[in-house]
């Protein structure tokens, strides 16, 4: 018997259920058939529960359902038989057969072994990191970085055409105190002493930026600096801190004139350089690097604000305007402009995502903080307000991971300094190390951070134990010495012990993985199923010999163990994981 290597049985199985369904059933109602795998291999290969959703229909028991649905099963080179437990669960066992010559498609495939067609190449967008450009990126940071360039690669691989970007916010308030604070610091290095603000940037590399201004520039920027020099000696108490600091920065945009445009590009530049620097490094990269000043540049953010007002969303109050987000569910109305006439961030918001929306992507993917759940509302409710649909926009949230070195917590303030970089961490643990834990748990499931275990060489550590039973596969092949493309073409049919149908049974299940990955916005299903997959590869390994004399058991064994690296491969390139040859 000839079974097609290219099948995927899941989708098989379900059409035939689908078709016995439409033999039993009166009429034709619209169903949807799932099938799971079982905990228990006994059980079968998968599992539906059909029966107990048609009883709704027919009013019949579900067992009794379930044997008129196996009786009307249409024949099927795959399937060996059907049967029924418990109330009325359907238990679908594939042939033996059919596993074992699923392993010449996974060769044959190669890299893109696990790849479909369900997005059809529509068109999307998914936006992540997105972090302010006022200072390194954290490990918090990492772990949208690490989740958005998975996702991007997943649904790469599930069919869809994905543009991903970055919004650099570079028109905002924190630019001005990053400006501001690299500006005090080289007036300390031209001899100038002050009480430095405290809710100005503190790290290192604000000062690091001050001193290549000096020493680029001297004392250039010095002569125009009496006024703020004096506004900083006799601190207002009757302001607030961010008052003050605001004041301060209105200060030094009028002594300095041009030179303040001049310091603020080159710490926008100095930061946004090191951020891209350090996300291509961590294997991460954009197609699209979208300016938050380019919106005020075009008009763009006037022209929302006119369309909402136009739609009688806008409201006049205290000399502000107003967004009425409460209509759209959001807690409170939003200023969109303030009594002075500036924009605040809603509003470039609301024209980004206008923009969005006119670049005609079939579905836009925003990555966000966990803390940033509230502004969901708002943001979802200016698109319909601007009668757009809002279904086109999803919000995939993302814990910050917290770091623990040695049992401790680490603490991460950028403002202060005392923070610990994304590139610290990848210097600390590796890229790989990083990458693969930042996606071991759901994205918006608190993730706690373990640098022991990461840099640890043990079978405790989940990178090191999938990247081990790759490189474990090809010391193996590299003995045998011989061709590996020629395994494509093996015969299979000596494959029939548990461990061995249990692994072919877990190469089938890698295409839905990739799928249900890409459907539920998941990587970390992929990193499960990895750990799974290497778990019983290293039992089979430790159990079996694979260079045996007998020629056909030897070849159908190390086809077998190829397949499973194909595997391991294609999974640890989609978190973005190296796959070592040796370790």
């Amino acid at each position: 018997m000839t079974v097609s290597t290219q099948c995927n049985y899941k989708i098989h199985l379900s059409q035939l259920l689908l078709l016995a369904t439409q033999k039993i059933l009166p009429q034709n109602y619209e169903i949807n058939i799932e099938l799971a795998r079982p905990k228990q291999a006994n059980h079968g290969d998968y599992s539906s529960n059909l029966a107990m959703q048609l009883s709704r229909y027919l009013h019949k028991n579900p067992r009794e359902i379930a044997t008129a649905l196996i009786g009307a099963l249409p024949d099927s080179p795959y399937l060996e038989k059907a049967e029924i437990a418990g109330n009325g669960f359907i238990n679908l066992f594939l042939k033996i057969s059919a596993k074992q010559q699923f392993l010449s498609g996974v060769l044959l495939q190669g890299d893109k072994f696990g790849h479909n067609n369900s997005g059809k190449g529509e068109k999307i967008q998914i936006e992540f990191v997105s972090a302010n450009p006022t200072g390194p990126l954290h490990v918090g940071h990492g772990r949208g970085a690490a989740y958005g360039a998975s996702l991007t690669n997943i649904m790469v691989a599930n069919g869809y055409s994905v543009t991903r970007e970055y919004y650099v916010n570079d028109a905002g308030r924190q630019m001005d105190i990053l400006a501001l604070s690299t500006w005090l610091r080289y007036l300390e290095l031209c001899g100038y002493t002050f009480p430095f603000p405290e809710n100005a940037y503190q790290g290192k590399y604000v000062a690091d930026m001050a001193k290549l201004i000096h020493e680029a520039h001297d004392n250039r920027y010095v002569s125009q600096a009496n006024s703020i020099l004096q506004e900083l000696t006799q601190i207002e108490t009757r302001l607030d801190a961010d008052e003050h600091l605001d004041k301060l920065i209105a200060i030094a945009k009028q002594t300095l004139g041009e030179d303040y445009v001049y310091i603020h590009n080159f710490v926008l530049t100095e930061q946004l350089g090191d951020c891209r620097n350090d996300l291509m490094e961590f294997g991460v990269e954009f197609d699209t690097w979208f300016s938050e000043q380019s919106l005020f540049d075009s008009g763009i953010v006037a022209r929302a604000i006119q369309l909402l007002d136009e739609k009688h969303t806008l409201y006049k109050q205290d000399g502000a305007t107003w967004f009425r987000s409460t209509y759209f569910g959001d807690e409170k109305d939003r200023v969109v402009q303030r009594e002075n006439g500036q924009y605040t961030y809603f509003a470039s918001d609301i024209a980004y995502h206008l923009n969005k929306f006119e670049r005609h992507f079939a579905h836009i993917i925003n990555v966000w903080g966990a803390d940033h759940h509230g502004y969901i509302a708002r943001v979802k409710g200016a698109i319909e307000a601007l009668a757009l649909d809002p279904d086109k926009l999803e919000i995939a949230l993302v814990q910050f991971a917290v770091l623990y070195r040695n049992g401790k917590k680490v603490s991460m303030s950028t403002r202060s300094g005392e923070f610990v970089s994304l590139r610290e961490l990848r210097q600390e643990v590796g890229n790989d190390a990083a990458r693969f834990f930042y996606v071991l748990r759901k994205s918006d499931q608190h993730l706690d951070f373990d640098l022991d275990l990461a840099k640890s060489q043990s079978t405790d550590n989940p990178v090191y134990y999938v990247q081990y039973a790759h490189a474990r596969i090809n010391s193996v092949l590299t003995q045998w010495g011989e061709n590996e493309t020629t395994l494509s073409t093996v015969d299979t049919d000596l494959l029939t012990s548990q461990p061995e149908l249990m692994l072919l049974q877990k190469l089938i299940d890698y295409p839905d993985i990739v799928e249900a990955a890409g459907r539920e916005r998941a990587p970390h299903l992929i990193a499960f199923y990895l750990k799974e997959l290497a778990s019983e590869f290293h039992s089979y390994y430790n159990s079996t010999r694979f260079l045996v004399l007998e020629e056909s058991v030897k070849l159908a064994r190390l086809a077998l163990i190829a397949a499973i690296k194909q595997a391991l491969a294609n999974g640890l390139k989609l978190l973005g994981v190296t796959a070592p040859s040796k370790m």
